[in-house]
């Protein structure tokens, strides 16, 4: 008995990391400057005080002359539990309070945004925690894409998160070096069903350069042309996004 606990413990899929990505909507600069104070000095700081590690915050490329610009906020938790926790946690934290007070006692006639939409998310089975990418050029040249697949049903959909895992399209990106913070199944967002992964690169020629790589890949045109995995994804959304020099990742 207790040999076949152990080999039961050693067969154990590893935990999977749940995510949360806040698309915070602004309408100028005077509120991008109010979330990104709050994120930096009071966020921040607070969530790390929480037990979240690294949170990161993006910016779409072209955010500064779009009608509707956006910050992107990336929080990863080990557990759900974490995830429904931190606001008492942020409420209770009164460090928190003081240093993000302009945010949040905004007045409803000056509000710090114009909204704020929220998608949960959890990891896949073969990438089930975030990464940190391996990159060593400014935050400014940075470019993080954030990719989202659509499937036409359900059944389809989980088709495409079978095609990454057993099917090897993660180890695919890894193995051509896509420096991957995360790839994850969407539990609740606007657009599903859904799944979304972000590659990081040096800058944008280091992107392309990636990206013909990968449609080149021998391994990538055999996956492809399978049958069972045809007609798995329909819409896809790609985001350039630069990271802000506060960011944790």
């Amino acid at each position: 008995m207790m040999l076949q606990s152990s080999l039961t413990a050693a067969v154990k899929p590893p935990q999977r990391d749940y995510y949360e990505i806040r698309i915070y909507h602004v309408k100028d600069a005077a509120q991008e400057n109010m979330v990104d104070r709050y994120m930096q000095n009071a966020f921040i700081p607070a969530a790390h005080k929480a037990g979240i590690a690294k949170i990161g915050v993006f910016k779409p490329v072209g955010n500064d002359t779009a009608a509707d610009r956006k910050i992107y906020v990336l929080v990863p938790y080990h557990s759900l539990e974490q995830f429904r926790d931190l606001p008492a946690r942020l409420e209770a934290d009164k460090q928190h309070a003081t240093a993000g007070s302009d945010y949040l006692d905004a007045a409803y006639n000056a509000p710090p945004y114009t909204r704020m939409e929220t998608i949960l998310l959890q990891a896949f089975t073969e990438a089930p925690m975030m990464q940190l990418p391996a990159l060593t050029g400014p935050k400014s040249e940075r470019v993080y894409e954030l990719r989202s697949y659509e499937g036409p049903t359900e059944k389809l959909y989980r088709n495409k998160v079978q095609m990454f895992n057993k099917g090897g399209e993660v180890r695919l990106f890894k193995r051509l070096g896509f420096n991957a913070v995360f790839y994850a199944e969407v539990l609740s967002g606007s657009h599903m069903p859904n799944l979304m992964y972000m590659t990081t690169f040096e800058n944008k020629d280091d992107r392309d350069t990636h990206w013909k790589s990968f449609s080149a890949d021998p391994e990538w045109k055999t996956l492809v042309a399978l049958p069972e995995y045809q007609h798995n994804v329909s819409h896809q959304d790609i985001l350039f996004l630069h990271p802000t020099e506060y960011s944790d990742i």
